[in-house]
């Protein structure tokens, strides 16, 4: 947690860097046009969240079907995985963008209590699949998952790709919804 909580003071920091009289309210207005630190770091974080989650969209709702309609059996997961494996490297950075960013604002706005309130849920939605995803990225994908989908392709390339595709719709469903219920909860969608 220190290690946390120091990494966010030096985002803070860093972010600091805008003049004084360009910063504003946490609620983002300041009297004059200019940008503050949480409209920066939200605006990150919406960008980073739109990079990341539009890939996943790409992946699964054109990459997998194109490779099913295009490729032959036996070399299509292994087409799949050179092609994915240059979004894997972005939605790396991408969610490493969020995460930090996420936290970030969490910590400069005080929202912890909202996780004590089911009334929020897409906060809880948000690190969830922040948490899935990063887990996934950064630990099953190069430690068990690449290896696993490697021998269960050479056994049934076609069966191997059709849960790839099927995983990557339900990773997308969440995501869409998370965001959808994120976006809603953040402008007062869901309660006072």
């Amino acid at each position: 947690m220190e290690a946390l909580v120091a990494t966010l003071e030096v985002f803070d920091r860093a972010i600091a860097v805008v003049p004084a009289r360009h910063r504003a309210s946490p609620c983002g207005h300041s009297g004059n046009d200019a940008m503050n630190e949480f409209a920066i770091v939200r605006a990150l974080h919406v960008l980073a969240v739109v990079t990341w989650i539009g890939g996943v969209a790409m992946v699964t709702t054109v990459l997998l079907p194109a490779t099913r309609r295009n490729v032959i059996a036996a070399d299509r997961v292994a087409f799949f995985e050179r092609i994915e494996s240059g979004f894997a490297t972005q939605a790396r950075w991408t969610t490493g963008v969020v995460g930090l960013t996420g936290f970030w604002l969490t910590w400069r706005s005080d929202l912890w209590l909202r996780f004590a309130d089911a009334g929020f849920w897409w906060m809880h939605a948000m690190v969830a699949v922040w948490a899935l995803f990063t887990v996934m990225l950064f630990v099953l994908e190069p430690l068990v998952l690449r290896n696993w989908f490697d021998r269960r392709a050479r056994r049934d390339p076609e069966g191997t790709l059709a849960l790839i595709q099927r995983l990557h719709w339900a990773l997308l469903g969440a995501s869409l919804v998370t965001v959808a219920g994120a976006t809603a909860g953040a402008h007062g969608g869901f309660g006072p």
